[in-house]
């Protein structure tokens, strides 16, 4: 009840506070220089795997190989996503998965869906790209609660993005080429 015990017990707090603070800001800086050298792996794409010392391998299965290879000769020949995923689904290709925990990951497989043909194709990974920072989180107040969405930047806005950083399943012109054509598609 003493005012020296009020005051001291509020620097105390404020203190702890400020060491939290400090923290978290060392914990992201950290990440920000892991992910400026290309070592922060977070999840591996589906037809890759995490090698040795955390690095980035293409997957020696070769049915998962020649199934991501497929999407993208299809993607070439056909033009749209929205066509790449009605000739698999026509075909009754199924394309591979990863299930399970980030411990205990698991392949397996799945009949194609849009969103998974989608996902093969804009990720940069299968051109042999690093690529950090491509999505943003927002966070919003709605009806009383906390909504958080995530929203894809421009290229130029990504944190990090390494080119030739590992093993490619296309060129990274191509790659280009590929998401010009799907921005082009979702204008349509």
């Amino acid at each position: 009840r003493l005012t020296n015990d009020r005051l001291l017990l509020g620097m105390k707090g404020t203190i702890s506070e400020m060491e939290v603070a400090n923290f978290r800001e060392r914990g992201q800086a950290a990440l920000q220089q892991k992910a400026k050298r290309g070592a922060l792996v977070q999840r591996v794409a589906v037809g890759y795997l995490r090698g040795a010392d955390d690095r980035i391998e293409k997957d020696p299965d070769a049915r998962v190989q020649s199934t991501i290879d497929l999407v993208f000769r299809k993607f070439a020949e056909l033009g749209s996503v929205r066509q790449v995923y009605f000739w698999l689904d026509r075909e009754q290709i199924e394309l591979p998965v990863v299930l399970g925990t980030k411990d205990a990951r698991e392949k397996g497989w799945q009949p194609a869906r849009y969103h998974a043909v989608l996902s093969i194709l804009e990720n940069p990974v299968y051109a042999g790209a690093y690529a950090y920072g491509r999505k943003k989180t927002i966070t919003r107040l709605e009806a009383g609660h906390k909504v958080q969405r995530q929203v894809k930047r421009r290229r130029e806005d990504w944190a990090v993005l390494i080119l030739d950083h590992h093993e490619s399943y296309i060129d990274w012109d191509v790659y280009q080429s590929n998401q010009a054509m799907i921005a082009r598609s979702e204008e349509r």
